[in-house]
């Protein structure tokens, strides 16, 4: 196992989780939980693809995808917003439904042939960094690249604009953000959206960037609940969210490769061809969600991990605030 290849494939499929990771902690940041993620980026994945077939253009594939996953996002906050509906339970219909919309609509689409994804190329000068050049710079998609200049974005909004103040203020006091004249729901609203599209967005970078071309009901494999996880483990912050994207992207790789030789490091291999390790790994984001999800509805650990005072509370102008 060449250890520069695993972390280029990790940072490549880390890029998925990236881009639905942020997505999140911008719902998040909000005070909105979706756990609709996985629905969510499977839809961004159907729509990405059947568009690039119809069209032979991936750039408007991934931009329909990430309005529709968008627009999905919407229906979740319609009934938590709005309706101040349990948002667990929003969050996991939405799940049932993005995967139900896009199975529906995506029939027949693996079989629909190669088509042309987006493209690859190597960053002059970059490339030739010692260790990093080939990991980070040599070879990969053009969405990589995007995933690269978003993140130190997403951070100076969040933590360095007054939009970013809002925002914050929205998820932690919304009482007073609205005394402040914040218009809390459009922004909360805004946010969600905003969270489906960068959903959309990773299941489309799967589609046409990740994966050579195909859609199924596989297509995300659990990587919408790892993104849930990870906003947790990254405490709502952009830069641990993109090492533990990263991290876990290599891991995915490195499960892969240890199933390929008959002999590992000079023995022979358990996991060779062992399909209970592939039932294994295939249980491991969900059992990583809960596990999260678990320590993360602790009030105290909470507060100790810097989650949103307001996160998962719906916001009724006139009652007392938290």
């Amino acid at each position: 196992m060449d250890p520069i290849i695993i972390l280029q494939a990790g940072v490549a499929s880390g890029t998925v989780l990236l881009f639905a990771t942020i997505g999140e902690i911008f719902a998040e940041r909000s005070g909105v939980l979706n756990l609709g993620v996985e629905g969510m980026m499977l839809i961004g994945a159907m729509t990405a693809f059947s568009i690039t077939v119809s069209t032979g253009n991936g750039w408007l594939g991934l931009l329909l995808a990430m309005i529709a996953a968008g627009l999905l996002a919407l229906l979740h906050g319609l009934v938590t917003i709005h309706f101040q509906a349990d948002q667990v339970v929003s969050g996991l219909a939405l799940t049932f439904l993005g995967t139900g919309l896009s199975l529906v609509f995506g029939e027949g689409l693996n079989k629909a042939g190669a088509i042309s994804l987006l493209p690859k190329f190597t960053v002059p000068l970059l490339s030739a960094i010692p260790f990093l050049g080939p990991i980070l710079f040599t070879d990969q998609s053009v969405l990589v690249y995007i995933g690269y200049a978003i993140l130190p974005l997403v951070w100076f909004y969040i933590n360095r604009t007054r939009p970013g103040l809002h925002l914050r203020a929205v998820g932690e006091n919304p009482t007073a953000a609205d005394a402040m004249g914040i218009n809390v729901y459009r922004l909360r609203y805004f946010y969600v959206f905003v969270g489906g599209m960068l959903a959309g967005l990773a299941g489309g970078t799967i589609s046409l960037a990740i994966s050579p071309g195909w859609f199924s009901e596989l297509t995300t494999s659990g990587q919408g609940w790892i993104a849930v996880g990870l906003v947790i483990f990254a405490q709502w912050d952009p830069w641990r969210a993109a090492f533990g994207s990263y991290a876990f992207g290599a891991l995915r790789r490195v499960i892969l490769d240890i199933q390929g030789p008959q002999v590992l490091f000079g023995f022979p291999n358990p996991f060779f061809y062992n399909p209970y390790w592939g039932f294994f790994m295939q249980m491991l984001p969900y059992a990583f969600t809960i596990v999260v999800l678990l320590l993360g509805s602790r009030e105290a650990l909470r507060k100790r991990l810097g989650a949103p005072a307001a996160l998962g509370l719906p916001y009724i102008r006139g009652e007392r605030g938290v």
